[in-house]
């Protein structure tokens, strides 16, 4: 079953421009599923694999006849595993200036050598979009379609953060799915496998092939033994500011490696850090981030914890974290707010037309308090709300159920 994805109408829209299409993100995400489906409607086109040994090499070593071979002829020109290509970005721009009425379009897991390597080539030649794993949305086409469709009519936005008139039966019906997605993540193969043990064997996959595929080679681990421990200090802390020092004995490693190892870990699509919002330096921490991850199953592999949220420590900073991937994952950038009195909320978000708004992510709606009396005196502008999961009283004004944000 093909499940089509956000990103898709933005990629076909691409088309007709003359830059190359960058598609990036972490493996398993669907990228190559969605880029064959283009490719299948299109006439002239031809879809290659840098996975391809022989391809790769013809790229790598006889640019000239691989563009004789594969580009002339063709309309569009699609390059999967576009990573492997050591001098990439050179030989994309040859390709781009010398058959200016080919489109290209390329994919890669690692943003690192899709950007940072390619990019001082492409500069102005280049759209790089993002793919990531499904968002709850995607992930109800992928389960039921008619509660996405559910889910579009009634949803709860940042822009209008007030229940619906959902029916009692479909807000648990949400819930559940929203439970079911928190737990085991929004990885494509995860979500269609209905067996929870098998969703953690597909999610064990993954994280292997992280390992042997991008983050050990990228960062040439001889060993893997602190990256993992580093990993799995990351996974018990989300939503947590993060603690440099303790990282650094939790993990084996120096400030240098730490901060490395760190920056790796957002370019490779696996975790990133939310920035302090801020803007009096002297009351307000403005230096360490928190941290959370791109998949909440592939956190929840790494603590070896597939528990319901009722049954586990961690609901509300897995329930945040699951706020946070799902803000990403729509483009938004969510920072935190803390001051030095260890008074905190714990997520800011600024909109398109530059309305920003405060959450705080509760398990339960009882917990859910009035703001810290600081951030309201000093941000009277700004609109506060809480996203719960449980609640007894349903609806309730000016709060909001997470699965829907």
């Amino acid at each position: 079953m093909y499940i089509k994805r956000k990103i898709e109408d933005k990629i076909l829209r691409y088309l007709d421009r003359p830059e190359i299409i960058a598609l990036v993100g972490p493996r398993q995400a669907g990228k190559t599923t969605t880029l064959k489906k283009i490719f299948q409607g299109l006439d002239k086109a031809i879809f290659l694999s840098f996975e391809d040994r022989q391809v790769l090499s013809l790229f790598e070593n006889n640019i000239k006849q691989f563009a004789e071979t594969y580009v002339v002829g063709n309309r569009f020109v699609f390059i999967d595993e576009f990573q492997y290509a050591k001098e990439g970005g050179k030989l994309l721009k040859y390709l781009y200036d010398t058959y200016p009425d080919v489109k290209m379009v390329i994919s890669g897991s690692s943003v690192i050598d899709i950007t940072i390597k390619a990019i001082k080539y492409l500069v102005g030649r280049v759209f790089i979009l993002q793919m990531w794993p499904f968002d709850f949305y995607e992930f109800l086409l992928a389960k039921d379609i008619s509660y996405a469709r559910i889910y579009e009519k009634y949803k709860i936005n940042l822009k209008n953060p007030h229940l619906n008139s959902l029916a009692k039966e479909q807000y648990e019906t949400l819930q559940r799915y929203y439970e079911e997605y928190v737990i085991f993540g929004g990885y494509p193969q995860v979500v269609i496998t209905e067996n929870r043990l098998d969703k953690q064997e597909v999610l064990r996959n993954i994280y292997n092939t992280y390992f042997l595929r991008d983050v050990k080679g990228i960062l040439d681990l001889a060993d893997d033994y602190k990256f993992a421990n580093l990993l799995k200090a990351l996974a018990l802390q989300i939503g947590g500011v993060v603690e440099y020092k303790s990282l650094m004995e939790l993990s084996g490693t120096s400030f240098h490696t730490l901060k490395r190892y760190l920056n790796i870990l957002s370019k490779t699509y696996i975790a990133d850090m939310a920035r302090p919002f801020y803007t009096n330096k002297r009351r307000e921490i403005v230096k360490n981030p928190k941290m959370f991850f791109f998949d909440t199953g592939l956190r929840n592999f790494i603590v070896n914890d597939f528990r319901s949220l009722k049954d586990r420590p961690d609901t509300g900073s897995l329930l945040e974290n699951g706020v946070w991937m799902q803000l990403v994952k729509n483009n938004y950038t969510p920072k935190y707010w803390r001051d030095r009195n260890k008074n905190g909320v714990d997520l800011i978000v600024e909109l398109e037309d530059s309305k920003i708004v405060a959450l705080e992510i509760k398990n339960n709606i009882s917990k859910c308090k009035k703001f810290p009396l600081t951030f309201v005196r000093n941000y009277p502008h700004i609109n506060t709300y809480c996203a719960y999961f449980y609640t007894k009283d349903y609806p309730n004004k000016d709060k909001m159920f997470v699965a829907l944000i």
